[in-house]
C-alpha cells in the first residue's frame, strides 16, 4: 500500500483536503482508505447503545457489524497508543492511504496552510513534506517546495500520484 499525508495546524484545511482528495482519487478508480489522528479522547458509539455498554462493562474489543458496515472498538485502557505502522497493519490492502496528523511520522506529506490560522509552516523543518496546498502563496515567502493552490484538488492528486509513481 502506498502512503500519503495530509498534516498542518489546527484550521489549516487538512480535513476538507481529505474529503476532496477522496473523492477525487477513488474518482479515478483508485481505492483509498484513511487514518485520522486525534489529539483528543473521541468516541464513536452513543451512551446507552448495546455496544456501548459491552466496553463499558470492559470488553477490550467490541466488533459492531451490521449489512451495511463493520465498526471495531478497541479500548486501550491505559495502554500506550499504538505507532502508525502498527495501525497500518490492521487495514484491508488499497492503492492508497490518506492519513491526517502523525505530522512526527516519516511518510511523504503534503502541508495544508490557510493565512487565517496564522500559523508558521512546517515545511521549513520537515523534509517529509513534498508540497505546500496553501490559499495564498503570496504570503508564504520563500520556499523550497513547491506550492500548489489549496482549492486545485485536481493539481494537488496530480503532484501526490506523481511523487508516488502512480
Amino acid at each position: 500500500m502506498m502512503l500519503y499525508g495530509v498534516t498542518g495546524w489546527k484550521n489549516a484545511g487538512k480535513t476538507g483536503l481529505m474529503e476532496r482528495l477522496i473523492t477525487e482519487m477513488t474518482g479515478r478508480g483508485l481505492t483509498v482508505s484513511t487514518v485520522k489522528h486525534a489529539h483528543h479522547s473521541f468516541d464513536v458509539d452513543q451512551p446507552g447503545r448495546d455496544s456501548y455498554r459491552h466496553r463499558m462493562a470492559g470488553a477490550g474489543e467490541v466488533l459492531l457489524v451490521s449489512g451495511a458496515r463493520i465498526a471495531l472498538m478497541q479500548e486501550l485502557r491505559g495502554a500506550p497508543e499504538p505507532p502508525l505502522a502498527d495501525l497500518l497493519e490492521r487495514l484491508s490492502p488499497v492503492d492508497l492511504v490518506l492519513i491526517e496528523g502523525y505530522k512526527r511520522d516519516r511518510h511523504p506529506k503534503i502541508e495544508a496552510w490557510r493565512t487565517s490560522a496564522g500559523n508558521p509552516l512546517i515545511a521549513p523543518g520537515d523534509p517529509t513534506i513534498r508540497a505546500i496546498a496553501a490559499d495564498c502563496a503570496a504570503d508564504l515567502g520563500p520556499v523550497d517546495r513547491p506550492v500548489i493552490e489549496l482549492d486545485n484538488t485536481s493539481a494537488i492528486a496530480d503532484f501526490i500520484l506523481k511523487d508516488l509513481g502512480l
